[in-house]
């Protein structure tokens, strides 16, 4: 059973609203989003990781396996570096994305809990003759962020000099220190593997000082650009189409759906690119808009977020490509918007 402290901080207490988040019950915001936003951006925040999982992948065939089922190079990862991966079926449509990291005796995959169902589904229906065994690994995980995580996790005890980008250090037996991607900065993950013997200890020492919320994770993913999948990024996108390009590697060889990624590199483009939207009345509905009865865009992901100078209503979402380039002002349905590079600009 886990430990009261897990669930909500002492310090956090009382001030606590709850609700569902990518499926798994998480704090919304700890009585003031606004600040929690504040300290992601200028500081350092903290919070419980709930709706992640973590696969271990083991077996003697398991680099080749793995390496030919997703669109990033597994093959040549360095012991304890990640990638990030898509997993496409024969249409080259994306069916999850994950990070994957080599273990040394295992590979780690990394993803939302409510994609572990479907992901492991339809990899595992590729399992043949192939010695390779998918577990879920049940996991305890905290995440810190903001310009001062370095800081906080140095007076904690962590030590993350030299740290790259989804390069992971074990920090003690059964504890894992993760750094977020270049997209997410001052990004860092603890993992706690709860069939540890030493599983009990696994709140760390940033914990129960100033929580984040998932209101203010989303604020904090929408100014970076990142999409969710699940809600960005569907089975019915395209890899290019997401312009997550570091998914995809094009010098490693055939993997499921590899053909029609190949296809689309080939032709230099494809007809509609992910993008920012900056809106100047209000948010918009959610969905596709057309213009003189041809799709224009799809707003995906929309937020008020606070700023230092004021309120801003941005978006994610697709826009077609012809669109784009005739300039950055655009009308959905009436309303005003603005396409944006991403990330979105203080």
């Amino acid at each position: 059973m886990e430990n009261a402290a897990l669930h909500q901080p002492q310090s956090a207490a009382g001030r606590i609203t709850s609700g569902e988040y990518l499926g798994a019950e998480a704090a919304l915001h700890f009585g003031d989003p606004v600040a929690e936003l504040a300290a992601l951006r200028e500081s350092w925040g903290a919070f419980r990781l709930r709706w992640r999982a973590k696969i271990t992948v083991t077996g003697k065939d398991r680099v080749r396996w793995l390496h030919n089922m997703v669109t990033n190079n597994v093959r040549d990862l360095a012991l304890n570096r990640g990638n990030y991966n898509f997993v496409l079926n024969a249409q080259g449509r994306i069916l999850g994305d994950m990070y994957i990291y080599n273990r040394g005796e295992s590979l780690v995959l990394d993803t939302d809990s409510t994609q572990v169902e479907p992901l492991l589904t339809s990899m595992k229906r590729y399992i043949i003759m192939d010695k390779v065994e998918m577990d879920v690994t049940p996991i305890i995980a905290f995440g810190i962020c903001g310009p001062k995580s370095v800081e906080k996790l140095a007076a904690a005890g962590f030590d993350v000099q030299g740290m790259e980008p989804l390069e992971i250090r074990e920090v003690r037996s059964g504890h894992l220190l993760a750094r977020g991607p270049l997209a997410k900065p001052g990004w860092y993950e603890l993992w706690s593997i709860l069939n540890d013997d030493s599983g009990a200890a696994v709140v760390p020492g940033w914990a129960g000082g100033q929580m984040a919320g998932t209101q203010a994770l989303e604020y904090w993913r929408i100014l970076h650009g990142i999409p969710q999948y699940g809600q960005d990024i569907r089975d019915r996108d395209l890899p290019q189409e997401t312009g997550q390009t570091q998914a995809l590697n094009f010098n490693k060889g055939c993997y499921i759906g590899q053909e029609i990624v190949e296809r689309i590199r080939s032709r230099g483009q494809v007809h509609r690119k992910f993008t920012g939207f900056e809106f100047a009345d209000g948010l918009p509905a959610l969905g596709k808009y057309e213009s003189e009865g041809r799709a224009l865009a799809e707003v995906t992901s929309v937020a008020a977020v606070p700023t230092s100078t004021g309120e801003r209503n941005i978006g994610l979402g697709y826009i077609r490509r012809e669109a784009a380039e005739a300039g950055p002002q655009i009308e959905l349905h009436g309303r005003k918007a603005k396409l944006v590079e991403l990330p979105f600009a203080e």
